[in-house]
């Protein structure tokens, strides 16, 4: 059978996918893109970048981020062979390329894009330093603390808890599905990246895991931006405290070497964070994780 038939009958149908050999080069990178159901009408996309999660109902498409532009285009071309809907929303999670490079993609496909405003910001700061201005589509809607809508059977939900993996992150709750898409604020067993020039904080990402515990239910299942591998990125919640004690375990560590008189360079050459031996580092992010604690555990707010 065609391969992209293949796709478009089991996406109808509501079967899992799992297509192609996987290839590992500092991160999720597949000779084929892959489409999983999730739950009620929400499917994951894998290919090469930031995991992807659609809805697809009667009402119509609603896209959570966009990897870059040909992996985009590879989900917006098996999308449009299987039902004649629109894509009505595109939502970013934040702004790094992998989640929002693909943007572009989507330029005259969709009717409305949606991110945290500091997202937006962040966006448009990066994409004039990289002099990649004429390769951005830029957020028409933001929000601040919360934006809601109706979608068919579905109501779909952005959150912003504060400042984490960067200060623009969003939550995206499907509330009928109970699926929470937590971009890059989750990512299992690898080390995730803090950005630091775009106002991270990982004193406050413990705090929104805390809040996405208390927030969320137990049957919520949340899709991380990255995992192990494709296979591996849906977690339920008591996978929050985990990445809670991954960040702890950050803080005691570099809170000791502190103690014991260690220098700043001393510290950030620890080449693994202690028991996180499970974890997988392979984009070398355990130098900026070190950095980040040892400056806000020394530096006042």
């Amino acid at each position: 059978m065609n391969r992209r038939l293949f796709i478009r009958n089991s996406l109808l149908a509501g079967g899992a996918l799992a297509l192609g050999p996987r290839m590992y080069a500092n991160g999720l990178n597949f000779a084929d893109w892959k489409i999983h159901p999730i739950r009620k009408d929400v499917y994951l996309f894998t290919e090469r970048g930031g995991s992807i999660v659609f809805l697809r109902n009667k009402t119509g498409t609603v896209v959570v981020d966009s990897q870059f532009p040909e992996q985009a285009g590879h989900l917006i071309g098996e999308l449009k062979k299987t039902a004649p809907v629109p894509f009505d929303l595109l939502i970013n999670t934040h702004h790094h390329g992998d989640h929002s490079g693909g943007n572009i993609a989507f330029k005259g496909q969709v009717k409305q894009v949606l991110a945290h405003i500091n997202s937006k910001i962040n966006q448009e700061n990066q994409a004039k330093a990289q002099q990649s201005e004429d390769k951005q589509l830029y957020p028409d809607l933001t929000f601040s603390d919360k934006w809601c809508v109706d979608f068919g059977k579905e109501k779909i939900c952005a959150h912003y808890f504060g400042p984490g993996h960067t200060n623009g992150d969003a939550l995206i709750h499907f509330e009928n599905a109970n699926i929470v898409h937590m971009g890059d604020l989750l990512a299992n067993k690898r080390y995730p990246y803090i950005d630091r020039g775009a106002g991270a904080s990982m004193e406050n990402w413990m705090l929104i895991l805390d809040r996405a515990q208390n927030v969320f239910d137990r049957k919520t299942l949340f899709v991380c931006g990255h995992g192990r591998d494709a296979n591996d990125v849906i977690v339920n919640r008591d996978y929050l405290r985990e990445m809670k004690f991954f960040f702890e375990s950050i803080f005691d560590h570099v809170k000791k070497e502190i103690v014991a008189g260690k220098t700043k360079e001393q510290i950030i050459a620890t080449p693994a964070i202690p028991m996180m031996e499970s974890w997988v580092d392979p984009n070398s992010f355990v130098k900026p994780l070190l950095e980040t604690a040892y400056h806000e555990l020394t530096i006042p707010a």
